[in-house]
C-alpha cells in the first residue's frame, strides 16, 4: 500500500494526526502532526518511521486492533505523559481485502479550540437573536395595555399572573383586539423574556407548508428542499415563546403533531427519522369559537383541553366604550411621535366614537385616528374631523331604510369625491367609478 504525493501533501497540511499501517502494523505513513507527537513522547529526534512496526514505537498503540477486527473503532479518549488526544480508528479496504488500518488524532489543543469557537459562535448567535427580538419581536409590555374598564383590567390581572409562569396559553378573542399585543406583554413579563417572541399566523399556509415552518425539514425531504434542510420555528424559539396566531385554522391532522410537541416537548423534522428536543414556551390564539370547531370536528378535542389551561378572553370594544378615551390617547401620542405634532381630541369626538359599534375593534379605531391625524393640519380632531361614515352612522339612526340608504348613497359619493377631488373632472371620474352618470351623481348628493 503506498501513498501518492497528493494524498502525503494533503495530509501533512492537517493539525490532526494521521496514521497509516500496513496488514503487518508496519508504519505506512506518518504526517507532520503525528510525527512531531511521537517526537514529544519519545523525548528524543526521530529519524524515518515507515517501515518500523508501530507497537515497537508506542507498545499501546490500538491501530493494530482494527486490523483484528476489520471494523473501526472510534471515540477513544487517551492520555499519555504530556498529551490528551482523542482518536478515531479505521480499516483499509481495497476491493474488499483489509490493506491496512488508519488513526485520525484530535489533541486536546485542537479540541479546546475548536469548543471555544463554537461557543463563541453560539454566544454571537444568542446576541443577534436578542437584538432581533428587541427590534423586531416582543416590543409590547404590560404598560402598553389600556386598562380602564374593570373587564378588562381583570383580564389584564389574569395575563400579567398567568406570564410569571410557563403554561401554555390561549387568548380568545374577535379579530383586531390585541392579542399579539397581550402574547408579547406575558412573553416580555415571562422568564423567557431573555428569549426570542417569534409570531406565526397559521390561516397563511397549507398543512405542508406549516408544518415545514413549525417543525422544519431534513436535507432532501423533498422537492426543492434547501441543502443542509432547515431549521423550524420551534427551534428557533429555543428558549424563548412561540405565538400561534389564527390555531383554529391549523389542519386536523398537523393538529395531532403540535399536540404531541406540547406534550414530549420534541418535533420530528419533515423527512427525518430523529427527533429534536424543544424549549418552548407556546401561546395561542384564535378568533373562532372554539368549541363549535370541537363540535364540527375542525379541531381536536384533546388538543383544545391541552391549549385550553389558561384561556384569556379579551372583550371587544364596543363592549368597554369607557377604555376608548384612554385608548386613543395612547394612540394619539403614537402618531405624535411619528407625525411631530401634538393631537388632541374634543369631547364631541370622543362622543362620537363611543357610540361606535367598532366591528374592527382597537385596530380600527387606530385606523379612524390615523385618517383624522393626517388630514388636520391644527392636531384638533374634532366631531367633524372624524370620517364621515362613522359620524353619519350616529346620525341615521331613527332614520327610514331609503333615508338611511340615501345617507349612506351620499357618504359614499363624498368619500370618493375627497379622493377624485371636486372639480368637474372629479366629479366625473366618482360618477364613472360608481356606475351611475353624472346626473344622478348631483341628484344623490342634493337629495
Amino acid at each position: 500500500m503506498e501513498l501518492n504525493t497528493d494524498a502525503k501533501a494533503a495530509f501533512d497540511a492537517m493539525r490532526e494526526g494521521i496514521t497509516i499501517i500496513d496488514t503487518e502494523g508496519r508504519l505506512v505513513f506518518c504526517n507532520h502532526a503525528y510525527l512531531e507527537f511521537l517526537r514529544k513522547e519519545l523525548g528524543e529526534p526521530l529519524g524515518p518511521v515507515e517501515g518500523k512496526v508501530l507497537r515497537d514505537l508506542r507498545p499501546g498503540a490500538r491501530l493494530p486492533d482494527v486490523l483484528k477486527a476489520g471494523k473501526p473503532i472510534l471515540h477513544i479518549t487517551r492520555q499519555e505523559i504530556k498529551d490528551f488526544y482523542f482518536v478515531n480508528l479505521y480499516p483499509i479496504y481495497e476491493e474488499g481485502v483489509l490493506v491496512g488500518g488508519l488513526s485520525i488524532v484530535t489533541f486536546l489543543e485542537d479540541a479546546y479550540q475548536t469548543r471555544e469557537e463554537l461557543e463563541a459562535v453560539e454566544a454571537r448567535s444568542r446576541q443577534v437573536l436578542r437584538s432581533i427580538n428587541k427590534a423586531n419581536g416582543a416590543r409590547y409590555t404590560f404598560d402598553d395595555i389600556v386598562a380602564v374598564s374593570p373587564a378588562v383590567v381583570r383580564v389584564k390581572d389574569l395575563a400579567q399572573r398567568v406570564a410569571a409562569t410557563d403554561a401554555t396559553v390561549l387568548l380568545e378573542s374577535e379579530s383586531g383586539t390585541g392579542k399579539e399585543l397581550y402574547a408579547q406583554a406575558i412573553h416580555n413579563a415571562s422568564p423567557r423574556h431573555e428569549g426570542v417572541f417569534v409570531a406565526i399566523n397559521c390561516s397563511n399556509f397549507n398543512a405542508n407548508m406549516l408544518e415545514s415552518e413549525l417543525f422544519g425539514y431534513a436535507e432532501g425531504a423533498f422537492t426543492g428542499a434547501k441543502r443542509g434542510g432547515k431549521v423550524g420555528l420551534f427551534e428557533a424559539a429555543a428558549g424563548g415563546t412561540l405565538f400561534l396566531d389564527e390555531i383554529s385554522e391549523m389542519d386536523v391532522g398537523l393538529q395531532a403533531k403540535l399536540l404531541r410537541a406540547l406534550q414530549e416537548h420534541c418535533v420530528r423534522p419533515v423527512g427525518s427519522i430523529k427527533e429534536v428536543e424543544v424549549d418552548v414556551r407556546v401561546i395561542a390564539a384564535c378568533n373562532a369559537n372554539l368549541p363549535d370547531y370541537v363540535a364540527a370536528g375542525k379541531f381536536r378535542k384533546d388538543l383544545y383541553y391541552r391549549l385550553n389551561t389558561f384561556p384569556i378572553h379579551i372583550p371587544p370594544l364596543r363592549e368597554r366604550p369607557v377604555d376608548i378615551p384612554a385608548l386613543a390617547q395612547a394612540i394619539l401620542e403614537d402618531f405624535s411621535h411619528k407625525l411631530r405634532r401634538p393631537f388632541t381630541l374634543t369631547e364631541d369626538a370622543v362622543t362620537c366614537l363611543q357610540a361606535h359599534d367598532w366591528p374592527g375593534n382597537v385596530r380600527e379605531l387606530r385606523n379612524v385616528l390615523e385618517f383624522s391625524a393626517y388630514l388636520t393640519p391644527s392636531g384638533i380632531i374634532n366631531r367633524e374631523a372624524l370620517p364621515s361614515d362613522l359620524v353619519q352612522q350616529r346620525e341615521d339612526v331613527g332614520l327610514t331604510l331609503a333615508q338611511r340608504t340615501r345617507a349612506f348613497e351620499k357618504r359614499v359619493i363624498l368619500n370618493m369625491l375627497e379622493r377624485n377631488g371636486t372639480s368637474l373632472e372629479g366629479k366625473k371620474r366618482t360618477a364613472a367609478q360608481l356606475g351611475i352618470s353624472l346626473a344622478s351623481l348631483y341628484n344623490k348628493l342634493n337629495g
